[in-house]
């Protein structure tokens, strides 16, 4: 039996990504869509049976994706996100870190709000697009440090405008470059780690600043002389050994944050009683199905700095 050639594929031709809509292009010269029901519906009429449909897969979490073609109605796929198991347990420890958790998404409300409840995060915006992500971060900005969770292409913008942008390690390279800290193991259990490491650095730091200034106080006037009216003197022998055992001390403190342990709640300070501002959300279709839902927004009310050791 003679073998049958494979036919050629169809010509795609024109092929548009529009944001926070969907895309479209044309088949064969016939045109194609796909994406949110709004852009759907200024092309093709949806049935009220299945625009009821979408509504309640939305509830459930799901992210109904509606696609047509020469002016009709082809059909709809729901997607749903799922929620990994250690990612509840991570935004119970930020939230008992004193950081409010904003999840901010261009997805549909009502999708938004249903992963919102599994997480268990304090707000939920949604319907945004990738300028409008920047935009919120930057009203978060005038109540206090904001640190931004995120790993795809539309998150960037929201990354390099946060104080400190978080990537996920399995991201993409846009948003890895983006940020200040790309976490390796791409859990969001390791974002409450890091901010106790970054905290546990800076008191480090402190202890060793402030006990250099109290030893610099006492040694520097002995070995001076100042004290010597007082029948107080420091052989240079000892001033030179104990110059070594200072910088002896502030190298073995720093060195134990080797023994920090990460993912010990012992230390965590309880939230504080907070209201973020009302957040400008930028204008979107009801029905936005172009991304995913993205990792949370990090609020913290209190000073967090950029954290160096991660």
């Amino acid at each position: 039996m003679p073998r049958q050639r494979p036919s050629p594929a169809p010509d795609v031709t024109d092929f548009a990504a529009l944001p926070g809509n969907g895309l479209s292009a044309r088949l064969d010269g016939m045109e194609i869509y796909g994406g949110n029901a709004e852009f759907i519906a200024a092309k093709a009429s949806v049935p009220a049976e299945l625009q009821a449909e979408a509504a309640r897969l939305a509830a459930e979490g799901k992210t109904p994706l509606f696609f047509g073609g020469a002016g009709r109605l082809m059909g709809v796929i729901a997607v749903a996100d799922t929620l990994k198991e250690d990612s509840p347990r991570a935004i119970r420890e930020l939230q008992n870190m004193g950081i409010r958790v904003v999840m901010l998404t261009g997805d549909n409300q009502r999708t938004a709000d249903a992963i919102g409840r599994q997480a268990g995060v304090d707000e939920v915006i949604a319907g945004v697009l990738p300028d409008g992500k920047e935009a919120v971060i930057r009203r978060l900005q005038e109540n206090g440090k904001v640190a931004m969770v995120g790993d795809g292409i539309n998150d960037a913008p929201a990354l390099t405008r946060a104080d400190t942008g978080i990537a996920i390690g399995a991201g993409t390279d846009v948003a890895i470059d983006a940020a200040d800290v790309v976490l390796m193991n791409s859990r969001l259990s390791d974002v409450p780690a890091a901010i106790r490491l970054s905290r546990a650095t800076l008191r480090n730091i402190h202890e060793n600043l402030f006990w250099a200034f109290i030893y610099n106080i006492i040694g520097i006037p002995l070995a001076a002389g100042v004290f010597i009216p007082f029948g107080l003197t420091l052989n240079p022998m000892f001033g030179a050994a104990a110059m070594s055992l200072s910088s002896f001390c502030v190298v073995s403190n720093a060195l134990r944050l080797n023994l920090f342990d990460l993912h010990s709640t012992k230390h965590d300070r309880k939230p504080k009683s907070a209201a973020l501002p009302a957040a400008p959300v930028q204008p979107a279709a009801a029905e936005n199905t172009a991304e995913p839902v993205s990792a949370p927004v990090v609020k913290e009310d209190n000073a967090m700095k950029k954290d160096p050791a991660c």
